[in-house]
């Protein structure tokens, strides 16, 4: 059952997926894959962080859908004490906690076998802007960082989207 706020893709799957962070906190996230994805490759993938207060089913959402559409393995999730990720007491707002949960993300990304680990970016939409870009100065693991705001359209901004200088393609 398609559980989301926008029109599902014919070209991308959408599997449900969770992974702990260093805090002990589950993380709840929809892995966005391209059905076109050979396993035996590896592509580059995204973290993608939802507006403050919202929910992977919405803007993190498209904005990981659009990007399995042009190639990327992406990662939608919950930050910790929102949504079905979880965590106590909820709806609690931690920068430093939100932060890791980029991280955990890119951990997990980092377990699939088609992901190229050396092309691993972080999208934050909106309040979670400041935590990508913060994760991204922490973590040398992640190679791109972009903060967005809510109001832009994923099929505008990221159409031309790039890690280390190569599409996803």
């Amino acid at each position: 059952m398609w559980d989301k706020i926008f029109a599902q893709s014919d070209t991308v799957e959408v599997e449900r997926v969770g992974y702990q962070n260093r805090y002990g906190v589950r993380v709840s996230a929809d892995l966005y894959l391209p059905k076109a994805l050979d396993s035996t490759k590896k592509y580059p993938a995204l973290v993608v962080g939802t507006p403050y207060g919202g929910v992977k089913e919405q803007g993190a959402g498209l904005y990981a859908q659009t990007m399995a559409e042009r190639g990327f393995v992406a990662l939608a999730f919950d930050e910790s004490f929102n949504g079905t990720s979880g965590g106590e007491p909820r709806r609690t707002s931690s920068p430093e906690i939100f932060t890791e949960d980029f991280s955990a993300g890119v951990d997990f990304l980092g377990t699939r076998p088609y992901v190229d680990r050396n092309k691993i970016g972080v999208i934050g939409i909106c309040g979670s802007g400041a935590f990508s870009l913060k994760a991204a100065q922490v973590d040398q693991r992640i190679v791109s960082a972009n903060q967005t705001p809510l109001t832009t359209s994923p099929k505008a901004k990221f159409s031309d989207f790039t890690l280390m200088g190569n599409s996803a393609s």
